[in-house]
């Protein structure tokens, strides 16, 4: 008998979740890895209504592990892509190779970035 691991294994968490939304500030929280796998959980977040309103974003790195240039310009699309409405972004968190990915993809010219 052979066991298919893919049903036996336990469910992954998502990489980024909104931790908390109101109509001025929202906080996502991301996890892990963010990369290729995870982009169309990333994109379809960032669609998500209850970010429509707030005009303060805090992207909470500290537990992402690694983001790959994908997300972050996937990232750099949905900050850029209200010209309408203005977002305040700030970053908290980033460990280093996460912040030289998020430059590499330009997202430092549109965000914060705190420790």
């Amino acid at each position: 008998m052979t066991v298919d691991r893919r049903r036996s294994s336990p469910t992954p968490t998502a990489p980024v979740k909104i931790a908390e939304a109101d109509g001025r500030h929202a906080v996502l929280a991301f996890a892990g890895d963010l990369d290729a796998p995870a982009l169309r959980v990333l994109e379809e977040l960032l669609l998500d209504h209850r970010l429509r309103e707030p005009t303060a974003w805090t992207l909470d790195m500290s537990a992402l592990e690694h983001i790959d240039l994908a997300c972050a310009y996937a990232l750099l699309r949905a900050v850029t892509g209200t010209p309408e409405r203005e977002v305040a972004i700030t970053v908290r968190g980033a460990r280093p190779a996460v912040h030289r990915t998020l430059r590499h993809a330009g997202v430092d010219t549109v965000v914060t970035f705190a420790p």
